[in-house]
Formats: structure tokens, C-alpha cells, sequence
């Protein structure tokens, strides 16, 4: 993700020979007592030095030898509308970026206005749902974290979305539509109730559940602040190691539903 540039290299050589020419002339001045016996040793190792340091630094960045490649990936957090998706993504994102790495955040209610032709059939969701997969995979291809969230109730598109990333980490938010209609503080699931909203996730359509999610997160149970450790958790020992996610590996987080918006 990062690398040092060469203006960084100049800058830090730079002040580690400004220090260690004025110990130098210091050590010289103190055994000889001669005054520009010192600062003429001084300037002539200044220069020196300096050189040598500046390569030195620009081979060791050509050596891949200690090096620890941290992989771009895509961290996709799925469920029903109101399962807490949006909150515990944002929480995870943060984590990331606080950590240094370069992650971006796309979330459905920001991506939907982009399109307002867009419906919510399932032909009209799925390929919401694909053209959202080919941002975050020309994202991940770029060397950038992403951090999706996105109701994204047919198992067909995710699976597409898989396909097209690199490295994918499928977190499903495992609740039930009850649950989730307790916790809706914006009445969506009443406005479904009363047909108001068609087609709507948990209510006139189902939400197909993947065989096999990397990260099960049992929404009813635990603190979010829990679920965010053991998200992370997973992804410090199964991604960001360097190792591909290729096959699933199904971990079970849980989380309170009461703490996830």
C-alpha cells in the first residue's frame, strides 16, 4: 500500500547526517582540540555519508526481502434492510483506515441516487447489484481496501460480484425479518406491510442466504463492539496476512440488536 518516495529518502537523510556530523565534529574537537580539524571532518563525512546513506535506502527498497505485502480486498456486508449493515461497516471501515490502510466505503444509499431510474425488481436489483460489484473490483484491482454494504438479497448477484473481485470476504448479517422491523426506525417494513414499497426484502420477496459466507454474524446476540474485533480478527489472520481468499472459510460473529442500527 505505501512506498517511500525519493523526496522522503532526501528529507530523512538529511536530518539523520545533521545529527551525526555534529556528534562527529563533536567526538574529533573533544580528542584533538582543534576547532576546524573538527568541522572540516564534519563536512567532508556530511557529504560522504549522506550519498552513501540515500542508496543505501533506495537498494533496501528494491530488496523484497521483510517485506509485508498488505492485499487489496473486498469486504462485502450483506442482509436484510435493517439488519444493521450500514452501522457495523462503518465501524469495521474506520478500524481499517485508523490501522493506515487505504480502504474506500460504498454503501447502497449512496450509490442509488447515482441511478434513481434504477427499480426494485429482482432483474433491476441484480444489476444494481453487478454494476456496484464492477466499482468495488476496479477499486480492489487498484490496490484500494473496499467496504460495501448492500442488501444485496439474491445469492446470483453475489456470487457475480465474487467472481469479479480478487478477494472477497462476504460478512452476512444473519437475522430475521422480525427482528429487523423492531429495529427499523425509518418504517420501512410498515410501508412494505402496507404496500407502499414492493418487491422489499424479507416481507414480499425472500433473502437467499449463501452457502457459505466467510463471516456469519449473528445480529441478535452479542455487543457490535464484539462483532468489530471479530471481524477484524478474521481479516488480520486470513487476509491481510497476504493469503487469497479464494475458498470460504465461514466464521460466526455475533452481534446485539440492539446496538446495530
Amino acid at each position: 500500500m505505501h512506498y517511500e518516495t525519493k523526496s522522503r529518502s532526501i528529507v530523512k537523510a538529511l536530518s539523520w547526517r545533521t545529527w551525526a556530523t555534529l556528534t562527529t565534529a563533536a567526538l574529533v574537537y573533544i580528542f584533538t582540540g582543534k576547532i576546524a580539524l573538527a568541522l572540516t571532518v564534519g563536512l567532508l563525512e556530511v557529504f560522504a555519508k549522506m550519498g552513501l546513506y540515500f542508496f543505501h535506502e533506495r537498494l533496501w527498497q528494491r530488496i523484497r526481502f521483510g517485506k509485508k505485502e498488505i492485499p487489496s480486498f473486498v469486504l462485502w456486508f450483506t442482509g436484510l434492510p435493517a439488519s444493521g449493515k450500514k452501522a457495523l461497516a462503518d465501524r469495521v471501515f474506520q478500524q481499517l483506515a485508523k490501522d493506515g490502510l487505504r480502504a474506500e466505503r460504498i454503501d447502497s444509499n449512496d450509490v442509488r441516487p447515482l441511478f434513481p431510474e434504477t427499480g426494485f425488481t429482482p432483474p433491476e436489483v441484480h444489476r444494481h447489484v453487478k454494476r456496484c460489484g464492477h466499482l468495488a473490483a476496479m477499486l480492489e484491482k487498484n490496490g484500494v481496501i473496499v467496504v460495501a454494504s448492500f442488501v444485496s438479497p439474491y445469492r446470483e448477484s453475489r456470487d457475480f460480484v465474487r467472481s469479479m473481485a480478487g478477494n472477497f470476504v462476504e460478512v452476512y448479517l444473519k437475522t430475521t425479518p422480525e427482528a429487523c422491523e423492531k429495529r427499523d426506525t425509518k418504517g420501512r417494513y410498515e410501508r412494505a406491510r402496507q404496500g407502499i414499497y414492493t418487491m422489499f426484502p424479507g416481507i414480499e420477496v425472500p433473502y437467499e442466504e449463501s452457502a457459505r459466507p466467510e463471516i456469519t454474524v449473528e445480529v441478535d446476540s452479542l455487543s457490535q463492539e464484539e462483532a468489530v474485533r471479530q471481524i477484524v480478527g478474521y481479516l488480520k489472520k486470513n487476509v491481510l496476512c497476504g493469503k487469497q481468499v479464494k475458498v470460504p472459510k465461514p466464521a460466526t460473529v455475533a452481534v446485539s440488536g440492539g446496538s446495530v442500527s
